[in-house]
């Protein structure tokens, strides 16, 4: 199984929670479907169906890519 990008999964991360506040705030045709596609997306990166699992992987992703290496690395990529 492929691992996806922690920086990607960040950004989509971050788009979600915005969109889903932006939502919250005012409902709007605009950005319910921009959400539905940011989820379509997530749930696909993440190897699920459901946005509240990818959401909890994603956050497993990020939390495992964040810990840091007994060389003090924190195991991601300096350059982009």
């Amino acid at each position: 199984m492929l691992v996806p990008d922690p920086k990607t999964v960040r950004t989509l991360l971050t788009r979600y929670a915005s969109l889903r506040i932006a939502q919250a705030e005012r409902m709007r045709p605009t950005t319910a479907r921009e959400l539905d596609d940011v989820s379509y997306t997530l749930c696909v990166m993440m190897h699920t169906t459901d946005v509240a699992e990818a959401v909890a992987r994603a956050d497993a992703l990020l939390s495992a890519a964040g810990r840091t290496d007994p060389d003090g690395e924190t195991g991601l990529p300096l350059a982009v």
